[in-house]
């Protein structure tokens, strides 16, 4: 049974108390990261610098790497052209890219966590070269929701990226609870699972829901993912139920593009409730019941337009 988030405040720091001090930054020699600058030399890249991160002093590579040895990790959502289209204009515009990207080492190449769209834009405008930042830590390829802040990314995508990255983590050791940070929200996994079984599914409108009755497992991500097999396929089935109702409530003459979420808060039984922790399963099987339930006939236009601010973008 998933507890609810406890909220932690963040305390005040004093100004210029954490990190490293300008002169900390000169990186002394370092024999992984030699080996690095080896690599991206032997790739025919070069190594233009390198400095210890100011704020967690960790060591990276400043370097120009052949733009053909350079892809996105493959969990990443789906570049948007237009996005794309309007970074190769900028790019234009300004005669210059300013903005590195950033890289890990894999395979005989690399992959980049964060800048896909920068790097797609570069490579529609026929450059030959990145520049991009190359941090040793494999791991890192795992934080793109965290690192991801060029493009918002909307529901759908967190959902899927989210999926992606823990089938890709299924064959390591630990639980889906050891990886909270990458995965972000619990809900992200079941709604990633639901979003590639039906890609228009409307998660936002259970999003409410899900954040009080989702939570990360503490089981072997391969087991978990089974568990949440379950939960999407409870999920689909709910969202079945709910579209009928709305079909019905279109054919009686209301329209909004708010009647799903409508809908899924009036037969959400724990909409009112203060409890601490939900039951997932027991929560579905509530909510399919009481949409077996509703009475369309109690529904009125007013109640609809109440609902105000419909869901987050799909």
């Amino acid at each position: 049974m998933p507890a609810r988030k406890r909220t932690v405040r963040r305390r005040k720091v004093a100004p210029e108390s954490t990190g490293l001090a300008p002169s900390a930054t000169k990186l002394k020699p370092d024999s992984r990261l030699s080996q690095l600058a080896q690599s991206v030399e032997a790739d025919g890249g070069a190594v233009l610098g390198s400095y210890n991160d100011p704020f967690g002093g960790k060591p990276v590579l400043f370097v120009t790497l052949p733009i053909s040895l350079v892809e996105p990790t493959p969990y990443q959502r789906d570049p948007s052209d237009a996005h794309v289209k309007r970074l190769m204009n900028v790019i234009e515009a300004v005669g210059s890219f300013l903005d590195p990207i950033i890289t890990i080492r894999q395979g005989n190449g690399y992959w980049a966590p964060n800048g896909n769209h920068r790097l797609q834009a570069l490579k529609k405008l026929g450059a030959k070269s990145v520049t991009a930042l190359l941090v040793p830590e494999q791991d890192l390829a795992f934080k793109i929701l965290a690192l991801n802040t060029e493009k918002a990314h909307n529901l759908k995508e967190k959902s899927l990226e989210t999926i992606r990255m823990a089938r890709a983590l299924g064959g390591e050791s630990g639980n889906e609870s050891d990886r909270a940070f990458e995965f972000e929200e619990p809900s992200f996994l079941t709604l990633g699972l639901c979003y590639e079984k039906r890609p228009r599914f409307s998660g936002s409108a259970y999003q409410p829901v899900l954040r009080r009755i989702d939570g990360f497992l503490d089981l072997p991500i391969p087991e978990a993912l089974d568990r949440r097999e379950k939960w999407a396929g409870a999920l689909l089935e709910l969202d079945d139920l709910v579209a009928e109702i709305v079909k019905r409530l279109q054919e009686r003459g209301l329209k909004s593009p708010y009647l799903r979420p409508f809908v899924v808060a009036r037969i959400n039984p724990i909409r009112f409730s203060k409890s601490p922790s939900f039951d997932f399963d027991e929560v579905m099987e509530k909510m399919a019941a009481s949409a077996g339930r509703f009475n369309i006939d109690k529904v009125r236009q007013e109640d609809i337009v109440r609902v105000g601010g419909g869901p987050p973008e799909e």
